[in-house]
């Protein structure tokens, strides 16, 4: 696993659509529901008319910790949620990603969110191990 100033990914050496059911699985069992998707490679092409790799957003939220976070700090719902990618590098190889859930919520200056972000930073490198 390799860790970015504000995620975390890996390379995985599966097909794209096994590596997105994969997540969609591994969110499943650390209590993460997918609230939205953005197939980004349909966007492109019905906004842009350009040819982009397979590649997807989804939106995932474990909702008793956003609702523990958003009781402490109402406006957090800007960050909401927690995105997770997976994109196809090359031909049966992909990669998966998560935001870093502490980075995010530093910046809300609130230091009672460092528990909720912590549990839900832990959720989610164990998401992206399991993949």
């Amino acid at each position: 696993m390799q860790t970015t100033a504000y995620g975390i990914r890996r390379i995985v050496d599966r097909p794209y659509d096994d590596t997105v059911a994969s997540t969609r699985a591994a969110l499943a069992a650390e209590g993460f529901g997918v609230l939205m998707e953005i197939d980004l490679r349909e966007k492109l092409k019905e906004k842009l008319g350009v040819d982009f790799k397979r590649y997807v957003i989804l939106g995932a939220c474990n909702p008793p910790l956003a609702y523990k976070a958003l009781q402490e700090e109402p406006d957090l719902g800007l960050l909401l949620p927690c995105n997770v990618i997976v994109y196809e590098q090359s031909a049966g190889r992909c990669v998966v990603a998560a935001i870093d859930a502490g980075s995010m919520l530093t910046i809300t200056g609130n230091d009672k969110l460092a528990d909720v972000a912590r549990q839900v930073g832990e959720k989610l490198e164990r998401v992206i191990a399991s993949v």
